[in-house]
Order: structure tokens, then sequence, then C-alpha cells
């Protein structure tokens, strides 16, 4: 341990390459007594190097100091890591970005850190990255994206968002746009709707619309927002399913008059009442309000359509009452719903 230590103090490049590998062969007792002694400062040096390797090796040794221990992540944010990490996300080695977006990614579960990361300009740095992805060219010179980094920026959006005096930065940001990209709005493209990247997009877009209004306005005002989402309803994993309805719901609180129509008309019943007896525990309740608010839809007046409304009100109790046994039964209730609205 005394030789690391000194190796990575005093020693020429290839000492310290080898000083900032072998941290990883010891234990986090041991690795967490050298981060006391002030190892993280050389390791912060070794970022600033034009060295591929020294770089490579530093971005390693501060993944194994940071993980596990919170006293670590601290450390590492308050010697200066944040804008050191934040300029190798811009650099042109994919492989290096994806450390020191995994890097990042870790200090950001760091509640004492949160504030400090989203004061560094990094949250601006992460859209404009998942802006150059999905548009499929270089933004600012950034190299495309790896998956796993695009996994990793979102992820990190989100430990900073369960700080929620943060969501404000985030939504400012053009985040909504961002994820709704991944999702297929705008040209984003998005297609397989129950992909990890979806889930993690959709559950972010859900926790910014939970908490700002401005958010919902923004995911409602976006064309092809609720097309699809609607799609993710039908298409979409339980989880990714569970977010999108939550999204609707909440455009379709925040004014019944203006989105209940558009709702609609992007063909959400079949989906929305599968999901009322099939989806997760969350799903079903939500699913059930957004039928109760869409069923009041204004242009069911009159009394034709009032029966139509009846009619559903009575099919859903129907699917209630047969639960998750049958599931032959309440497609075939769905379909006769279809039928009898259409008629």
């Amino acid at each position: 341990m005394e030789e690391v230590m000194e190796a990575l103090l005093n020693g020429d490049r290839e000492t310290q390459i080898r000083a900032a590998t072998d941290l990883g062969r010891l234990s986090g007792r041991q690795r967490h007594k050298l981060a006391e002694r002030g190892m993280v400062p050389p390791l912060l040096s070794m970022l600033h190097s034009q060295d591929f390797e020294a770089v490579e090796a530093a971005l390693f040794a501060l993944l194994r100091l940071a993980s596990g221990s919170e006293r670590n992540k601290v450390r590492i944010a308050k010697a200066g890591a944040i804008p050191t990490m934040l300029g190798l996300l811009q650099c042109q080695s994919e492989a290096l970005m994806d450390l020191a977006m995994a890097a990042l990614l870790i200090l950001s579960s760091c509640t004492a850190n949160k504030l400090v990361i989203a004061a560094s300009g990094a949250i601006q740095i992460l859209v404009e990255m998942l802006n150059g992805a999905n548009t499929g060219g270089d933004n600012n010179g950034i190299s495309s994206m790896s998956m796993q980094a695009k996994l990793d920026a979102i992820s990190t959006l989100q430990n900073l968002s369960t700080c929620h005096q943060i969501i404000p930065l985030v939504v400012s940001s053009g985040a909504v746009f961002s994820l709704l990209q991944l999702l297929g709005c705008g040209g984003g493209g998005g297609g397989d709707k129950s992909s990890e990247l979806v889930q993690k997009a959709i559950s972010l877009l859900e926790m910014m619309a939970s908490w700002s209004e401005v958010a919902v306005e923004e995911v409602a005002g976006t064309g092809g927002a609720i097309q699809a989402l609607v799609e993710t309803v039908e298409e979409g994993s339980p989880q990714c399913q569970e977010h999108a309805v939550g999204i609707l719901l909440l455009i379709c609180q925040s004014c019944r008059e203006k989105y209940r129509g558009l709702i609609l008309r992007e063909g959400i019943m079949p989906g929305l009442l599968q999901m009322s007896v099939h989806g997760t525990w969350r799903a079903k309740e939500m699913a059930q309000d957004l039928l109760l608010l869409l069923r009041e839809y204004p242009n069911y007046g009159s009394r034709k359509k009032q029966l139509k409304n009846e009619q559903l009100e009575q099919i859903m109790k129907e699917i209630d009452a047969e639960g998750e046994e049958v599931a032959g039964t309440a497609l075939r209730m769905v379909e006769e719903m279809l039928a009898k609205l259409s008629a």
C-alpha cells in the first residue's frame, strides 16, 4: 500500500500507471485509507495527461475508489474531479468517454454531490450530448456516444433529479425534447418501445413531469409526443407502459378539455383497457384513473354517446369482476367494447 502511494506521488509515467492499476487489487479498506492519505489529487493530475493509458488507468482507479464509498465520492468531487470529467466527456475517445460517464454517474449517486454537479454545467452538457446522439451527428466535436454512455447519461440526470430543486434546471436544459426523441418524436427514430434505453428515458420523463408543470406542458406540446406515449402503452414493456400511462394521466389532469380529445384520437382505449387488466399494480391504478377522465370527454354529451360510455363502464365492471384469471375473456371484452363504440 505504501508503494502504491509513493509511486503515484513520485513515480514516472509507467510507474504511475502501474500503481493506478494495482489499486484494483487492494481491499476496500485499503483503498479508503489511501484516499484519506491524499491519493485522489495525483490521480486527477493523471487525467490531465495527453497519454491515453495514463488517463484510462486513473479513471479506473477513481471508479474503484468511489464504488461503495460515499466518503470517497465526496472527496473526489471536492478535489475538483467534476470539471475534469466533463472535459473528458467531450474527448474523441469513446473508451475514455464511457469511463468518464460511468465515473460521473457514480459521483451523482451521492446526495452531497448533486448540487455541485448541477452547478458545474453538467446537465446542459449531458443533454447536448444526447441531442447529438439522437441526430446521428457530432455535437461541437463530440464523438458519437455508445449505448452504455447514453444509458449512463440518462441515469446521471435521473440521479440528479431525485434532488427536486434540480428538476427545473433539467427541464430548462431541453431534456424533455431529448428524451422524447428517444421515444421516436421529432425524427428521433425511436424503435423498440420496450428497450432499456426507452425505459430509462421514459422513467426520467415521468419523474420530471410529476414535479414540473412546465415539463408536462412541453411533453403535451411536442408534436408526436402523445402518439409515441400511446404506442408505448401498446408496445412497451410493463415498466415502459407504466411510465407512459403515468405521463398521459398527468397531461390529461393538467387540462382535460384540451388533451382528452387528442389522447382519444391516438387510439388509446384498447391498450388502456388491457393495461387495466394486465399491467403492473401501479399501471392498473393509473389506467383506471385515465379511463375515468377520458370517459368524461365533453363531445360524448349526446344520448347515443352517453349510452356508449355506459356500455364501456359496464365492460370495465365485468373486467374488474373477472380479475386476471381469464385473460381471453378480458380481451374479448375489449374487442366487444370497440365494436360497440364504433357502431
